[in-house]
């Protein structure tokens, strides 16, 4: 669950979100035309870059995602998680939302 902190506009070209995932939630695999930015706020969660393992995120973590690469990010599976979403240049597109994240991808931690 997402709320728009700074909506899109033509002069910033940003988006800013707090994004809510619930315990064992994740969203899909996604890329991002443009970089990615997000600052974990509360609780654990789950980043992981395609080809990667799985890194264990908690408040005060921030990940840089460069464009075009392949990640999905969530909760683990016992605490919910919070953080901030800041995708920049938006003129260049939002996100590209790919296939699930299956249970065995999400459980390879």
């Amino acid at each position: 669950m997402g709320k728009t902190l700074l909506a899109n506009d033509d002069t910033l070209t940003t988006i800013i979100s707090n994004v809510v995932f619930e315990p064992g939630a994740r969203n899909n695999w996604h890329t991002h035309r443009a970089s990615q930015i997000f600052i974990c706020t509360e609780g654990t969660g789950y980043y992981q870059e395609k080809g990667k393992t799985i890194q264990t995120l908690h408040a005060g973590d921030v990940v840089k995602i460069l464009p075009g690469v392949a990640h999905w990010h969530g909760a683990s599976p016992t605490s919910s998680f919070t953080h901030i979403a800041i995708n920049v240049n938006t003129e260049k597109g939002v996100v590209n939302w790919l296939k699930l994240v299956t249970d065995e991808e999400y459980n390879s931690k």
